[in-house]
């Protein structure tokens, strides 16, 4: 049977690959008009029974995603085709059926608060729950300027700067409310997402909110140290205001879609560079407000709201090498070393010498190009990764665990090795539907026990299974990673010159 009950109405999904597939049900209202910067609103309930067979919208973002390479495109296997809407506050649901009691994964993707969706193929959730036996549901929420302006100061809502903060938390309470009826088990979720969405987990960490309404996390990619400051959300919101010529939320709330995503860019260059690029990263993102988000999750101690639930957290071993791919010196390896020099200054400006020496003592086999995207992958993902595990550990109250994923692809000549990003199909074992591994055998192994660790502790709240060793908690005297490979291994400490040499940097010791 297809169909099944949910608090609000009957939804009809499909059968896919041995599971049964819901495809865009409403968790919350549509945010269109007068719901445009407002907290998420209760769905309307309805009569008869809702098609869920098909992908019907995701957040706007037009215009949001970076330009990439041509060979690039669909890397990954990002690609969608469901239109943009406000009416976006959807979720999918896949089961491998409606009897039982299971784990259940939710994952929020990634896209830097900006854009993204959970629609893909890559993150197709019906082999991960079939082959595991749990319950993955993916979630949609708003992005960008309707997700994260601050209306506050102009008459708004008082919690505007986080309402897609807040359709994060309306998702879970969904899932509370009605997961058990597609077999699921309201009281074993595990919340995950890679680069924005592991900021979004990162987020919910520290949200009193979000409390209660899942047992487990996995951070990949996107550690969240800092966020936004109310007095920055607010700066932010008066360069939009000007660069729309507009002044209240009224009028806001009246502007085209299309209007309100072309201010984005031109609003987040007028406010500038955060005081803390390094840590504070997203523009249009959630805002430590002082009541959805108390207080920073990571900064400068771990949140200590939801110390109980364990984390698993990790990166890739050259997460910047896709992002600098559009720099053609860089993906023709032809970058020189005083280019290079001109590049890590604009990152690491007075201990430049420091960080040049260390990298090329450390990798002196590796062209330029090849120790710039060492260098940006450790300062701009690893450091946080690290700080946050240490700071997390710190509270001693649920375990840490921590990973690099370092198997390398050959596709495209290896020049990615291994990418920001790529490990989101190894999790949803959907390698076949994207162009990142050329059709490996040993990726595909690799993606069989990636998925299984994950569901594994998704499950027991440990992430031990008979592919990987025995994998120990992280604390900041041995610093224990799983390192993922064709063969998986426990190091201790890897890179532990460059984390201290960006440590100090940071002040983060």
């Amino acid at each position: 049977m297809n169909s099944v009950e949910t608090a609000s109405g009957t939804v009809r999904g499909s059968v896919v690959e041995g599971t049964l597939e819901f495809r865009t049900i409403p968790y919350a209202a549509s945010t269109a008009g007068a719901n445009r910067f407002r907290p998420p609103q209760p769905v309307a309930a309805w009569t008869g029974t809702r098609d869920c067979t098909v992908f019907a919208g995701k957040a706007p973002q037009a215009g949001l995603r970076p330009a990439t390479r041509p060979e690039l495109e669909n890397f990954s296997g990002e690609a969608d085709a469901s239109p943009e809407t406000e009416d976006c506050l959807t979720l999918n649901v896949w089961t491998p059926g409606t009897i039982g009691k299971r784990p259940v994964m939710v994952w929020f993707h990634g896209g830097a608060f900006a854009y993204g969706n959970a629609n893909t193929p890559r993150t197709r959730g019906s082999r991960l729950a079939a082959k595991n036996d749990v319950v993955v549901v993916t979630v949609n929420q708003r992005l960008n300027i309707f997700g994260h302006l601050d209306v506050s100061g102009i008459g708004g809502d008082a919690r505007s700067g986080n309402a897609g903060t807040l359709d994060m938390v309306a998702a879970l309470e969904w899932v509370r409310d009605n997961i058990a009826m597609f077999g699921g088990d309201p009281g074993c979720v595990t919340i995950f997402g890679e680069s924005g969405g592991g900021a979004k987990v990162s987020a919910l960490l520290a949200m009193p909110g979000a409390k209660g309404l899942f047992h487990r996390a996995i951070i990949q990619s996107g550690a969240a140290v800092r966020l936004r400051t109310k007095e920055r959300a607010l700066a932010l919101t008066e360069c939009v205001l000007r660069h729309l010529g507009v002044g209240t939320v009224e009028q806001l709330q009246t502007l085209p879609v299309a209007r309100l995503l072309a201010a984005v860019e031109p609003a987040s260059a007028a406010l500038g560079a955060s005081p803390f690029p390094l840590f504070d990263r997203y523009p249009f993102g959630p805002v430590v407000d002082g009541d959805v988000l108390p207080a920073q999750p990571f900064d400068p101690a771990a949140s200590a709201v939801c110390a109980d639930v364990p984390v698993i957290i990790g990166d890739m071993k050259t997460e910047t090498a896709n992002f600098l791919a559009v720099v053609d010196k860089v993906w023709d390896r032809t970058l020189t070393e005083p280019e290079m020099r001109q590049r890590v200054q604009a990152i690491a400006g007075a201990d430049t010498d420091r960080v040049l020496d260390v990298y090329g003592r450390l990798y002196s086999a590796l062209n330029p190009a090849e120790r710039l995207i060492a260098v940006t992958t450790d300062c701009n993902f690893r450091i946080r990764s690290l700080v946050l595990a240490q700071r997390r550990a710190a509270l001693n109250r649920a375990p840490v665990w921590m990973y690099s994923f370092e198997w390398e692809t050959p596709v495209l000549g290896g020049k990615l090795m291994a990418p920001h990003a790529m490990d989101v199909p190894f999790v949803f074992n959907t390698l076949d539907l994207t162009n990142a591994t050329g059709g490996s055998a040993a990726a595909q192994a690799l993606s069989d026990t990636m998925s299984a660790v994950w569901a594994a502790f998704a499950r027991n709240g440990r992430p031990e299974h008979a592919s990987v060793p025995a994998w120990p908690a992280y604390d900041a005297s041995t610093r224990a990673t799983l390192v993922l490979d064709t063969a998986c291994r426990i190091e201790n400490d890897p890179r532990g010159e460059e984390r201290r040499l960006w440590q100090d940097i940071t002040g983060t010791n």
